[in-house]
């Protein structure tokens, strides 16, 4: 049975609890591969592996888990499981111009050399983080140092940077990028990465945001002019997510168009709630019309720490409850991806992707009801 709440302090508790007693002990457990050193790609619903290839944004993001756990009190033990998943992660990953492939088998050997910019962009994160934890040890700033200036030679010619696949033109990599430089600023990195943040911010305000209706765009032109049909998407978790950086940044640089654009997008993503089932559909129509109704984990975890940020209590709470039924899982500590139109969820494993995710959320609510 789903948890519900009375309030925002008893959501935070909640899930302070399920934090620390569960979700941690458990991908640090099964979660990991003790025989090969890398972190599992997924796991079941009653918590055992599941084989698959490894993605380099899981090992990255998983680093990012256990050293935030260690940073934010669920104990020191958990720096360990970070360190010993990012020196496996490099070894593994690192490409010698500094960028991380996509892919590895489960024993470390290389299946695609491609270095995707979203996945520098969490190896930048899980980097800012161990640095957060402990700098005195290894060189964090330096690897990260080096992961830029790999990533200068996918400049874009109208700003921005190009990435890999079908969509080269794209919002989400800039996205991750942003929240990894604002991460390293957080940790007083003087390597640009102020300059970094700024520069995205400006995109997201002057390009990627629709002026018109203030809704965040996926997918553009080499001019970074949104693309119109079937590429015209327009995803709540993003105006969430989105709207959560904004107005970290826009607080830091007392930037008030900022703010203001965040708090717009914060209301975009609202209209993407379903109210049946308090959850954030994956996609509408750049009319906001529903798109698609199906409801993956990550939208829900946007829209609660967006709403702890930006909302009323009832909205967060709302957006609490909605989340937690992803997590009435056999074994607790797992949780399930996608919830279908119909209300039931698609039998399948648990990403280990989606932990960065819940760590996120989960600190926003518990920090802001200390």
């Amino acid at each position: 049975m789903s948890a519900t709440f009375d309030n925002i302090a008893a959501a935070a508790a909640w899930y302070d609890a399920w934090l620390g007693e569960a979700a941690l002990p458990l991908w640090a457990g099964a979660g990991v591969d003790s025989g090969r050193g890398l972190f599992q790609e997924a796991l079941s619903v009653r918590g055992a592996p599941v084989e698959a290839p490894r993605r380099a944004r899981a090992q990255a993001r998983q680093v990012f888990v256990f050293a935030s756990a260690a940073t934010a009190g669920y104990g020191p033990h958990w720096l360990e499981v970070a360190r010993t998943g990012y020196g496996r992660f490099v070894e593994v990953y690192r490409r010698p111009d500094g960028l991380f492939l996509r892919r590895a088998t489960a024993d470390g050997t290389p299946l695609e050399d491609e270095a995707d910019i979203y996945d520098q962009a969490f190896a930048l994160l899980a980097m800012a983080a161990l640095q957060a934890a402990d700098p005195s040890v290894g060189d964090f700033a330096g690897d990260a140092a080096w992961t830029l200036a790999g990533l200068q030679a996918r400049r874009a010619p109208a700003g921005g940077f190009q990435e890999t696949g079908a969509h080269p033109f794209q919002a989400n990599c800039h996205m991750h990028l942003f929240e990894s430089a604002l991460a390293w600023e957080a940790v007083g990195s003087a390597r640009g990465w102020a300059a970094l943040s700024d520069e995205i911010a400006g995109l997201a305000m002057g390009r990627f945001i629709d002026p018109a209706t203030g809704a965040l765009r996926e997918f553009f032109d080499a001019d970074w002019r949104a693309l119109e049909g079937e590429g015209g998407l327009v995803e709540p978790g993003h105006q969430f997510e989105w709207a959560w950086l904004l107005e970290r940044w826009g607080r830091a640089r007392g930037d008030a168009a900022a703010l203001t654009a965040a708090r717009r997008l914060f209301e975009n993503g609202l209209k993407g709630v379903d109210a049946g089932r308090k959850v954030a559909v994956n996609a509408l129509w750049d009319d906001f019309s529903v798109r698609d109704g199906s409801a993956r984990l990550w939208p829900q975890t946007e829209h609660l720490k967006a709403a702890v940020v930006l909302g009323s209590e009832a909205q967060a709470v709302r957006a609490a409850e909605g989340l937690a039924q992803y997590l009435d899982t056999p074994a607790r500590g797992a949780w399930r991806d996608k919830l279908q139109a119909d209300g039931t969820f698609v039998d399948e494993p648990a990403p280990a992707t989606s932990f960065y995710h819940l760590m996120v959320a989960v600190l926003e609510l518990v920090a802001r009801t200390r």
